[in-house]
């Protein structure tokens, strides 16, 4: 573990845990509530990916002996916890419910999924989690840009590959459905 780190890796880390803890719940909702395997496959496999990652990065932020939420870290950073320094890529969050993340679902849109059934979940969930992705993406791009530490950027790189082969991919099934 390279403790060599900066402020951007830390944030990376803080706020990638949060947007994964998301794509897990959404991901475990298809499990019951997926009328397509191919749906409920894919969100195994987001859940299976995702998990260990969010082990990962806390284990990185306890090494760094910083704080795994980034409510607390904030205040000594220059900017405001209700806006974590993602000022480039927050335009795009404020049309997914107005969080300070990129990609991340309101409350009301994960109710909205957490009531649908069948194909509507199914085309929900694939909107959802496409829009979440490319959050996702665009955080690790960040990262990639302005990270110091080696497995924060390496991390980073497989999120914009793996991220981006999974937008292709659902792009695909919603073009599918129809």
């Amino acid at each position: 573990m390279d403790a060599a780190h900066n402020d951007q890796d830390v944030m990376f880390a803080q706020q990638m845990i949060v947007h994964h803890q998301s794509a897990v719940e959404m991901a475990k909702m298809a499990a019951t509530k997926a009328s397509s395997q191919e749906v409920k496959t894919l969100a195994a496999s987001i859940e299976s990916a995702q998990a260990p990652e969010i082990e990962e990065m806390t284990s990185w932020l306890t090494a760094w002996g910083e704080p795994v939420s980034a409510d607390s870290s904030m205040g000594g950073m220059d900017h405001s916890s209700s806006d974590p320094a993602m000022t480039s890529s927050s335009m795009s969050s404020s049309a997914m419910g107005g969080s300070s993340m990129p990609g991340m679902m309101s409350e009301e849109q994960m109710t909205q999924l957490n009531s649908a059934t069948g194909a509507d979940f199914d085309r929900m969930f694939l909107q959802m989690m496409t829009e979440h992705h490319k959050g996702a993406v665009t955080m690790a791009q960040t990262e990639q840009q302005q990270g110091q530490n080696i497995q924060a950027k390496e991390l980073a790189d497989s999120i914009v590959t793996s991220q981006s082969a999974e937008i292709d991919q659902m792009n695909q099934m919603l073009t599918a459905m129809g």
